[in-house]
């Protein structure tokens, strides 16, 4: 069975009941693991003995600046929308400046909803810029650069800045994406495209990144990141003359929305097995909360983005961004629970693809 899109309202402005953080929680810690079918994450890391998971050296700062979106993407674990009104702050991004000035992590990874949507998006770029950022990753939709006619000279500002840009695109047909993504995702997506590449983006040779997401629209687990990656460069070249350098493989995770298609159409407990069953400790070693600290829109530090998306907040007194302190944080033990195996099942999952060596 797979996704698809069946409203225009995000969990929370339906008010569905695993819009509820704890009612995920419920879910995600109740059978199979709760009876013993299948063991928690942290059991199965214990096994071999890489717990509790631990921080290495800090590389990368991932802000999620909010949860606003021109898009209802069916697998959506930020439960992202355009009912959606959480937005960080000038404020908050100047405090996340301050942090910038004083870390030795050299990326900003940005992300929603659509970051571009924030109206100090382009501002928090510069300002990171002058503070010492080197490396800007935009995770943008696609669709937000043709949403509306403020948004059209995005390709330019992301060119002037160097940016790479990670971009959301699920399948090279239109039948694929409209059904995972929304009705017209797909030609305004190929547009855009189009006109990252007429700027240099994707180009072989070329210093702009221009790197591509496939989910999967189902309840399985994706395939060969290299082989999908293969076949995605030839499909969009042969049919639209569309370049790109890399595919990342990205496992959805039972969170949120995804969470909530899982369970309505009875296919949790199938796809939880097949997360267990596919574990790989040798994807541990490299899953993304190891390298990351992800902000929220409000300030709140997590080990990762999913982290963020539950609410398990830093295990440090440290919780903030106001009261960063690298050096305490860099002392914590990662907070785990069973959303974690999609993380670490088959080659590993992370937001720059697989993890495993």
């Amino acid at each position: 069975m797979s996704v698809a899109v069946n409203t225009k309202k995000s969990l929370h402005k339906r008010d569905a009941d695993l819009a509820n953080i704890n009612k995920q929680m419920e879910v995600l810690n109740g059978e199979p693991f709760s009876n013993g079918e299948l063991p928690s994450f942290a059991k199965k890391i214990k096994e071999t003995n890489q717990f509790p998971l631990r921080p290495k050296k800090l590389e990368i700062l991932q802000v999620n600046v909010g949860y606003m979106c021109n898009q209802v993407c069916a697998h959506c674990h930020v439960d992202a929308g355009p009912d959606r009104k959480e937005i960080m702050t000038r404020d908050t991004m100047q405090q996340i400046l301050d942090v910038i000035k004083t870390t030795e992590a050299h990326t900003l990874d940005l992300t929603g909803g659509a970051p571009e949507m924030n109206p100090d998006f382009r501002w928090f770029v510069e300002e990171a810029a002058k503070a010492g950022i080197q490396d800007f990753i935009v995770r943008s939709n696609l669709t937000i650069i043709r949403a509306n006619k403020k948004y059209y000279d995005l390709p330019d500002f992301f060119k002037k800045h160097n940016i790479h840009v990670v971009s959301s695109m699920p399948h090279w047909t239109k039948g694929k994406t409209d059904k995972q993504r929304g009705d017209g995702v797909f030609d305004k997506s190929i547009k855009a495209l189009q006109e990252l590449n007429e700027r240099g983006y994707g180009m072989p040779d070329s210093s702009l990144r221009l790197d591509l997401v496939y989910n999967p629209s189902g309840a399985y687990l994706p395939g060969d990141q290299a082989s999908m990656e293969k076949e995605m460069k030839s499909r969009l070249m042969e049919d639209f003359g569309i370049q790109f350098h890399n595919l990342f493989a990205i496992t959805n995770l039972p969170i949120a929305r995804f969470l909530d298609y899982l369970v309505a159409s009875e296919n949790y407990e199938d796809y939880m097995y097949a997360l267990v069953e596919a574990y790989n400790p040798a994807a541990v070693a490299n899953v993304m909360c190891t390298n990351t600290i992800s902000i929220s829109w409000d300030g709140w530090l997590y080990d990762c983005d999913f982290n963020q998306m539950l609410d398990l907040k830093v295990d440090n007194k440290i919780q903030h961004v106001k009261d960063y302190n690298e050096d305490l944080l860099n002392d914590r033990k990662i907070q785990i629970s069973q959303h974690c195996y999609g993380c670490t099942a088959g080659a590993g999952s992370s937001c720059q693809g697989v993890v495993a060596n």
